[in-house]
Parts: C-alpha cells; sequence; structure tokens
C-alpha cells in the first residue's frame, strides 16, 4: 500500500510542509483533522512555532517527510 500524503502549503516556500497521513485517516477526514490540530495550537499558544503545531500532529500519527521543493512549471 502507498503512503498517502498531504502538503501544508504556504506562502513562504520554506514554511511549505509534507505530511503522512496515518494509515486510520480517510481522505475525507485528515483536511478537518489537521485544521483542528492547527486551531488548538492557536487558542493555546499564540505564539507557536512549526515544533509546536509538528508536535501535535505527530500524537495525531502524522509524520514529517523531507523533500525538495523543484522549480515552478
Amino acid at each position: 500500500m502507498s503512503d498517502k500524503l498531504m502538503i501544508l502549503p504556504s506562502k513562504e516556500s520554506r514554511k511549505i510542509r509534507l505530511l503522512k497521513i496515518p494509515d486510520d485517516y480517510e481522505k475525507h477526514e485528515v483536511y478537518r483533522a489537521a485544521t483542528g490540530a492547527i486551531g488548538r495550537i492557536e487558542d493555546n499558544l499564540p505564539d507557536y512555532d512549526w515544533d509546536d503545531l509538528m508536535e501535535e500532529l505527530e500524537d495525531m500519527g502524522f509524520e514529517e517527510i523531507e523533500f525538495i521543493l523543484g522549480p515552478e512549471v
């Protein structure tokens, strides 16, 4: 079975993230789960950074994947 992946986009290319989605999430659930995690972090840690958000996502089973961002097409 191939991995399911999700891109967290950003206007700043250095802030774009690629995540491996846990196997127990369906496609239609993953956006809501990520949005909820972001909302919880924003509510509880107004000065949050990526590490804070990733900790929350890892607790939910997500994994950050390293990638190379290619040129625009």
